[in-house]
């Protein structure tokens, strides 16, 4: 049964868009990247939004500081980014070091070059239906969606999980496509009955394989957000990702289901680049390219 949603070929099937985006506009869109600190995971990840920024036609900035930066400082390159006419898009690398407040960062940024969709007025534009820079991740779960399944309409689809990074936004967003929508959460009542019920089971509570095969329905999507380390029961000493779902038995159950590594998380990154394009365009009044909607 290949019922396995792929996550790195949608995920190159949108930076391929990207790239595409990018090749017709007569300017350079551009991202900067600031990170702080030495975690090792960021590093990595930083590395890869650079490549495939640049890969996709795009320019890349990057600011390093040490863990040892002040907020004051992280502050200050934010601003400076935000007068910078050049630079459409600023990320924020998180988690930042435990002594900057990160919400106070974000609330720094411009919502015009908020290309994570963090922002107050980013989230209140998702919330009241306008025109925005929408989070990466939850973006990434409709489009793997839509990938598995075509059109959302009528859809009963149920977030599990509740965050402002992923359960909030990622219900609202699937709202956007015409689906029914249901947040689930932790003191749901028969939680269990209520994931059976979605069309489309978002998993995205940060619980190790916590949804089990007899959580859904025969037939359902499942996008399964979550990543977990967990010790490794093959090699003692080590850990192993999984998600929120137990995999195995899931996919016996399922119509389509993300992996876990393998799904949302090749998505995230690519839907970054889609909203440096799209923050380049809005932030000159161009229209936005007609293959970056979803």
């Amino acid at each position: 049964m290949n019922n396995v949603i792929d996550g790195k070929q949608v995920a190159a099937e949108t930076r391929a868009g990207v790239a595409a985006a990018v090749a017709a506009l007569d300017i350079i869109p551009t991202l900067a990247v600031v990170l702080v600190g030495d975690d090792p995971a960021s590093h990595v990840y930083v590395r890869n939004k650079i490549k495939f920024t640049e890969e996709a036609g795009m320019r890349s900035l990057e600011h390093r500081l040490p863990d040892s930066a002040t907020q004051a400082e992280v502050v200050d390159i934010v601003r400076t980014l935000n007068d910078d006419a050049e630079v459409d898009g600023i990320l924020v690398q998180l988690p930042l070091p435990n002594h900057i407040n990160s919400d106070a960062v974000t609330a720094e940024i411009d919502p015009a070059k908020d290309v994570d969709g963090l922002t107050d007025i980013s989230a209140g534009r998702l919330v009241l239906g306008q025109p925005g820079l929408r989070p990466c991740t939850p973006t990434g779960s409709v489009i793997l969606a839509k990938a598995a399944l075509g059109d959302l309409t009528g859809k009963h689809c149920v977030v599990l999980g509740r965050s402002i990074l992923v359960g909030k936004p990622a219900a609202l967003m699937f709202l956007e496509q015409n689906c029914t929508v249901t947040i689930a959460h932790s003191r749901t009542e028969n939680l269990s009955v209520m994931c059976r019920s979605a069309d489309i089971l978002v998993a995205a509570v940060g619980r190790p394989q916590m949804v089990k095969d007899d959580w859904i329905k025969a037939g359902a999507c499942v996008i399964d957000v979550g990543i977990n380390r967990v010790p490794s029961v093959k090699r003692p000493g080590k850990f192993r990702l999984v998600g929120d779902v137990d995999y195995k038995p899931a996919r016996a159950v399922a119509g389509a289901i993300t992996p876990v590594p393998g799904g949302v998380g090749p998505m995230t990154i690519a839907c970054l680049l889609r909203n440096t394009v799209l923050a380049a365009c809005d932030r000159r009044g161009i229209e936005r390219p007609k293959n970056l909607k979803i």
